[in-house]
């Protein structure tokens, strides 16, 4: 019965992956199609209304981050039992976050600087009134607002705002609360681990919606974008993105393969529908439902999964971190600005403390770009460079994010799991 029960679940996400990749196709087609035949205005009003299918979709997801962070989460930590647990799970989250990251950082300072693509640059038709929302919310990114975007002063606020750390950092407080407390809490533990798997039943029922989003997203930008264009006019600086991104990838499956053997390959098929729909939306918080279950699936304790996701969305993200190196020196080779190796490696520690924390913020590895260049004398408006494609390159990060987080969760859960085996050996 468990079996046939698994089958049709595996055989309904094939339907899905399958599905939005149609939805990719069809959107592209007919957002050439529009681009081609009507007028500049007519498709703007046309992308922005087609849009509006993606927009529902992310919505329907964000509705139900903020439950799913907080009752995941703290029965999870609950579950883990003591603080003694939370720590050496945390410590090793983070010591793995923060060296993916540099990593990453280092990747793309490496391809940057080899492959030099804003070199000898001619970019016509720069759009500089698009760069306003970026650079606006580029002059909040200090030491105060990180501390702001890592302390709630409201659970409600954060929640309501979809602050995903402001929101882990609430319920690892009330999970050690509630851990410490005992067997008299075990009601409300009990409670909120069953309104999480009420949540987990509304992701099968939002995700029904996915192949619908992703047409309405692919759809509105090819709807407004002269793809043959981009490809010409940007094929330097989004090709070497590519090549830079694709390491990424070599270098975190490879690691994946380090840890966790033959189990990475299981690993890679129970992820594909997830790294699809990031890919199509670029939104890696349009998949953190479906990845939590993925996860859990395969094999990742409960616990570990909940513990995990939350800090990795807000700490780990591979593909957006490789980004944010890339730009900010394709930006200053674009303009002429020289950046000595030690420059660039004090920007390396900058972007890796700015961009913690600022999940939620639109546009977000952007923001930190224009940031980190207000820091370093280079010219923001260089913003304006890469914009056209940026929808593009965020398509390639918000997958490669996925990535990173599923295989961090997995393999800490590993860790855990073998810690917990040789306690028991050596009972």
């Amino acid at each position: 019965m468990t079996t046939n029960i698994e089958n049709q679940k595996k055989s309904i996400f094939s339907n899905l992956t399958t599905q939005i990749l149609i939805a990719m196709v069809l959107g592209g087609i007919l957002g050439i199609v529009i681009h081609n035949t009507i007028s500049e205005e007519a498709a703007l009003e046309f992308s922005n209304k087609i849009k509006v299918l993606a927009t529902v979709f992310i919505r329907l997801v964000q509705m139900i981050i903020s439950p799913l962070v907080f009752t995941t989460l703290v029965v999870g930590i609950a579950k883990l039992g003591n603080v003694s647990a939370v720590g050496r799970i945390g410590g090793k989250a983070l010591g793995w976050f923060f060296t993916a990251s540099f990593i990453s950082l280092l990747l793309g300072l490496f391809f940057v600087n080899t492959l030099k693509p804003g070199e000898g640059l001619n970019l016509p038709h720069i759009d500089l009134g698009s760069v306003s929302e970026v650079t606006t919310n580029s002059k909040s990114i200090s030491f105060n607002n990180f501390i702001e975007h890592i302390v709630p002063k409201s659970i409600f606020e954060a929640m309501a705002t979809n602050e995903i750390l402001q929101i882990v950092v609430f319920s690892i407080f009330f999970g050690l609360a509630a851990a410490s407390i005992g067997d008299y809490v075990k009601p409300v533990v009990s409670g909120l681990d069953k309104m999480s798997h009420i949540i987990l039943k509304m992701v099968n029922y939002v995700m029904n919606f996915a192949p619908i989003g992703v047409f309405g997203a692919i759809a509105g930008v090819f709807a407004v974008r002269d793809f043959q264009e981009l490809a010409i006019t940007y094929f330097k600086f989004f090709g070497s993105f590519l090549i830079g991104i694709s390491s990424l990838w070599i270098v975190l499956i490879a690691v994946g393969y380090i840890f966790l053997k033959s189990r990475m390959t299981v690993l890679l098929k129970r992820i594909v529908g997830p790294l699809i729909i990031a890919f199509g939306t670029t939104s890696s918080e349009a998949v953190f439902p479906k990845l939590t279950e993925e996860l859990e699936r395969f094999g990742v304790k409960d616990k570990i999964v909940s513990f995990m996701l939350p800090l990795g969305y807000s700490f780990n993200l591979d593909g957006s971190m490789m980004y944010m190196t890339f730009a900010s020196i394709f930006i200053a080779q674009a303009y002429g600005v020289h950046l000595d190796l030690g420059t660039q490696m004090t920007m390396l520690l900058v972007l890796m403390l700015t961009s913690k924390g600022i999940a939620g913020v639109p546009r977000a590895s952007l923001v930190v770009v224009a940031a980190t260049c207000g820091m370093f004398d280079i010219p923001i408006e260089g913003i304006a460079l890469i914009l056209p494609i940026d929808h593009f390159c965020d398509m390639f990060r918000s997958a490669t994010n996925v990535l990173g987080n599923a295989l961090a969760t997995s393999v800490v859960g590993q860790w855990e799991e073998n810690n917990e085996m040789d306690i028991i050996s050596s009972d």
